[in-house]
């Protein structure tokens, strides 16, 4: 029976564990091996490596590819310890062994660390301990690396433009068209960074159409000639419903961009781009669809509380451009100064919610209550020729006649 030796600890570190590493930037580290009997090590490497790799499974064929940034390969060796002949070196317990390594990133464009759906950049270095008689063991460590893209260039500076309309119609019967035309001021944003759309949106159709907004990542995977494309909404932001005849303005309406990875545009077989799609939903009909190309950088613009403080007092001036509100309005006059006295009510004629009873069994609805009038006059009779009396009446409950105050009045003529 054999028993293998075992390794106490066998552990790869960085010196800089949380940091992301650019082009040109050097990555360094320690192997660490602790053994708790004596141990003969016969070498210890190191492999760096960093890939691009696209994978999708289309029926029966594998569409594989791989593209290479990185590979370094180094042989370890510990400071200020005897080394045999053979270059191999006895490892005693008790102690700690590290042997340090170092490599410098190559110059250039490389490809930011990124996980897909069908595909990936990824960034490691692996460790191997050989030992006499016994299988090599290996550990692996990856790091993150962020390819630097400057979004303050003139070409990403540079405002961005589009228009499109769309002639809608209803079983072959036209039916008016829906048009939109967006602007932003450009193209290059970082994470953190306010968005600010420019847009007019017409509608002319009988239905109602709703604009929206929104931040597209697209990811598109090449192997083997063919393509793979997946697509994704990152965030969104929607304007209000417009009716047949009307228009909508957007005038520096903000969309932010949320915590993503940045452009990946030198990679031959994945990229990923993002987009600002501006549509408009319309019922019974396709989308009309505006897409303006944005590069997300990683090099701040310094725009974002710049960008979101314009845009707030934009809004401002528009909402207050047109209104002519007094700083202090003049109050209404008294209710007692305009209305004659003869004219007012000591009650109001309809009464309050809350003033109902509770106990009707049926849903409550504004009644007018019984009010309280001054009596009508009393019956008089008067004595004229040819007649035996004359009867004055008067009748509550009926519409009042003109100088009444409720009732109707008649007169009533009795012969002899």
């Amino acid at each position: 029976m054999v028993m293998f030796k075992k390794i106490k600890t066998f552990a790869l570190a960085f010196s800089e564990a949380d940091k992301v590493y650019s082009s040109g930037e050097k990555v360094a580290g320690r192997v660490t091996v602790e053994v708790t009997e004596v141990t003969r090590v016969t070498s210890v490497k190191i492999l760096a490596c960093g890939v691009a790799k696209v994978l999708w499974i289309k029926g029966p064929q594998q569409c594989k590819q791989e593209m290479e940034y990185l590979r370094f390969e180094d042989v370890l060796a510990l400071e200020d310890h005897p080394v045999d002949s053979d270059g191999s070196v006895i490892l005693r317990p008790g102690n700690t062994y590290e042997y340090k390594f170092g490599f410098e990133l190559p110059q250039g464009p490389l490809g930011t660390t990124f996980k897909g759906k069908y595909g990936c950049v990824d960034y490691w270095v692996k460790a191997f301990l050989d030992r006499p008689s016994f299988p090599t063991q290996e550990i692996k460590n990856h790091f993150e690396v962020m390819d630097q893209i400057d979004v303050n260039t003139p070409d990403l500076m540079s405002p961005v433009s589009a228009k499109k309309e769309k002639r809608v119609s209803c079983m072959f019967i036209p039916d008016g068209h829906v048009s939109v035309s967006a602007r932003i001021d450009r193209k290059g944003f970082c994470e953190g960074d306010d968005i600010c759309i420019n847009a007019d949106f017409e509608n002319t159709c009988s239905r109602i159409v709703v604009p929206k907004a929104a931040i597209i990542a697209k990811h598109t995977y090449l192997a083997n000639g063919q393509t793979k494309v997946f697509t994704q909404k990152l965030s969104c932001v929607r304007g209000n419903h417009i009716v047949s005849g009307m228009s909508e303005t957007w005038r520096g309406k903000t969309l932010r961009v949320k915590k993503i990875k940045p452009s990946i545009l030198g990679c031959n077989i994945l990229r990923v781009e993002y987009f600002l799609q501006i549509y408009v939903s319309v019922p019974g009909s396709k989308k009309i669809i505006l897409e303006l190309p944005l590069v997300i950088g990683s090099k701040s613009s310094g725009i974002g509380s710049r960008s979101s403080s314009m845009a707030s007092q934009a809004s401002s001036e528009m909402s207050w451009v047109d209104l002519n509100i007094p700083d202090a309005p003049e109050a209404p006059p008294c209710y007692l100064d305009i209305v004659p006295e003869d004219h007012r009510l000591e009650s109001p004629t309809t009464p309050l919610l809350d003033e109902l009873d509770n106990s009707f069994d049926s849903p409550i609805y504004m009644y007018a209550p019984e009010f309280k009038f001054m009596p009508p006059p009393t019956y008089t009779e008067v004595r004229l020729p040819g007649f035996s009396r004359l009867k004055y009446s008067h009748r509550l409950g009926d519409t009042p006649a003109r100088g009444c105050n409720s009732g109707v009045s008649s007169l009533s003529l009795i012969s002899v």
